[in-house]
């Protein structure tokens, strides 16, 4: 990423800036720096599930630009549940910046009958959307890229309800229908069992 690591930890940690990014999501409630609310709508073919929980930044190193966070919640409309927790850091590279995410995660209820392949080629899909949205908010903001005025980078003292101080050329990830990704899935499979034929 074209952005220095002190930048995009910056970024990363900044839920206000990031839940735009994160496909189906939506930010009910920041309770303090650490600790947020939210909720993640997933629609698989006829089924829509959606969660409600919280995520914590339960530790961080400032100075190794490294964090880990946790998430927990719950169906909305059924007895399902779903928990994660991820690692990341941010390190310097002769562009700018690579950011290493390790994710560990435990799905129960309607979604977990797709089995844990599939979940994880989603999931795979699901964070390279995000990381695609970050890197283009990020690289917008830094000098020279043509971003116009607004809110200085990295500023965390701006107030998520004041909508109007954000970027026009903000970049939010799209909605996301799961069947599509499950359809993608299943072919890259079929090509991977009898081959690519052209």
């Amino acid at each position: 990423m074209a952005a220095p690591p002190e930048r995009v930890f910056a970024y990363l940690l900044d839920v206000n800036k990031v839940a735009g990014c994160v496909p189906g999501a939506e930010l009910s409630e920041v309770v303090d720096p650490t600790t947020f609310k939210g909720k993640v709508k997933i629609k698989v073919g006829p089924i829509t599930v959606a969660y409600s929980g919280t995520a914590r930044i339960v530790d961080r190193d400032d100075n190794a630009r490294s964090a880990t966070l946790e998430a927990d919640g719950r169906e909305t409309t059924g007895p399902g549940s779903a928990r994660a927790k991820a690692y990341m850091s941010v390190v310097a590279d002769s562009t700018g910046s690579t950011v290493k995410i390790v994710t560990d995660y435990n799905v129960a209820g309607r979604v977990a009958q797709f089995g844990r392949g599939v979940m994880e080629d989603v999931s795979r899909r699901l964070v390279g959307e995000m990381a695609a949205c970050i890197k283009a908010n990020v690289e917008a903001g830094e000098p020279g890229a043509g971003a116009g005025p607004g809110p200085a980078p990295g500023d965390a003292t701006a107030s998520p309800s004041t909508s109007d101080s954000a970027p026009p050329q903000m970049v939010t990830a799209k909605p996301v229908n799961a069947i599509g990704l499950l359809f993608s899935v299943f072919l890259a499979r079929l090509r991977g069992l009898f081959g690519s034929k052209t």
